[in-house]
């Protein structure tokens, strides 16, 4: 399950692109925390705390316990945003809930086993890369695991067919396919040459020129 790690935020008076600028050489990182039975709350994070915390991560889906002047807030990481320029985070969003408050979140799928349909050529086809998911802060999963050592090929493994964590349950119709074992694809020009009769052979001597007429 997803670690809550504990992050220190400090309230933020600083507005306007060069107060925000400031902050960022200093090395601290402007944030806003907000939810649904929160105002909105301007913050600042320590850069390489927070850097920290994102590369130590094995999920998009990050929980942190906000140390604030008015206490603990749980959050979940919503949205990191990146300077393309100059590199580094330019700003966080933190979306503030409770541990009995169900969220609900996009898991990245895990894929263990070998499909007995690779052995006969086929390949694995994710459909869903992540799948989206409803649960409580403490059963929010790192990843779905999904078994492919029954995959046969020309089969499929559908949401139904998953074996979810304690308290985790998907959002997605039990329906949806989410792996395939299909067979590879071949190119259509390739296989209209290999499957197209050889060329006749050329005549000899240009066309067997005819015999020179007898004088």
């Amino acid at each position: 399950m997803a670690k809550i790690l504990d992050l220190v935020a400090q309230p933020r008076t600083a507005a306007g692109t060069g107060a925000v600028n400031r902050l960022r050489k200093s090395g601290v990182t402007p944030a806003v925390v907000y939810g649904r039975k929160v105002a909105p709350v301007n913050v600042q994070v320590d850069t390489k705390t927070f850097t920290k915390i994102l590369q130590g991560s094995a999920s998009d889906n990050i929980l942190v316990s906000l140390k604030l002047e008015s206490g603990e807030q749980l959050a979940l990481v919503q949205e990191v945003q990146h300077d393309h320029l100059k590199g580094g985070i330019s700003h966080v969003d933190f979306h503030a809930i409770a541990m009995d408050e169900e969220i609900h979140a996009e898991v990245p799928v895990e894929i263990v086993g070998e499909s007995p349909g690779v052995k006969f050529g086929g390949l694995v086809e994710a459909i869903h890369h992540n799948l989206e998911v409803r649960c409580l802060p403490k059963d929010l999963p790192e990843h779905i695991t999904v078994d492919v050592s029954g995959l046969e090929l020309g089969k499929a493994i559908h949401v139904g067919d998953i074996q979810y964590p304690e308290g985790v349950r998907p959002r997605l119709a039990a329906d949806v396919v989410v792996l395939m074992c299909v067979e590879p694809k071949v190119d259509a020009e390739a296989e209209a040459a290999a499957a197209a009769p050889a060329a006749a052979p050329a005549a000899k001597g240009a066309a067997a020129a005819k015999p020179a007429a007898k004088k």
